[in-house]
Parts: C-alpha cells; sequence; structure tokens
C-alpha cells in the first residue's frame, strides 16, 4: 500500500516572501540539483507564481556565473 504525504507547502509563501533575488546563491542552489537542472514544483512544493518567479531568478544568476549552466562532473 502506497504511503500518503501531506500536500507540501511553497517555502516562500509560507514565509511571506514576494522577491526573490537572483543574488542570493544559497537559495537558488537549494532548487537546483546536483547537475544543475531546475527542480520541478511538483518536488519542490512551489506554488505556480514562485516557481515562476524562482525559474526567472535561477537563469538570471546563471548569466552572471552566479549559478552553474551544469555541473563540472557532468561533463
Amino acid at each position: 500500500m502506497p504511503v500518503m504525504k501531506g500536500k507540501k507547502i511553497c517555502r516562500f509563501c509560507d514565509n511571506k516572501i514576494d522577491y526573490i533575488d537572483y543574488k542570493d546563491e544559497r537559495i537558488l542552489r537549494r532548487f537546483t540539483n546536483e547537475r544543475g537542472k531546475i527542480i520541478p514544483r511538483r518536488i519542490s512544493g512551489n506554488c505556480a507564481m514562485h516557481q515562476r518567479k524562482l525559474t526567472r531568478a535561477i537563469k538570471r544568476g546563471r548569466i552572471l556565473a552566479i549559478v552553474a549552466f551544469e555541473s563540472e562532473s557532468y561533463r
């Protein structure tokens, strides 16, 4: 029998964070996997609005070389 888990709660809504800063590497790294891919919202538990803002911030961070496009071990 499968184990039922509770509904995931958006961390940004829970902490009342409206703006996701693209310069905050600690938060952006939490939502990328070891290969550098963005974690989808069904796994991270973010709401749709914050997932879009997070994706935009990660992409901006990649352009400014704050977050890696892919990991070194992947090559």
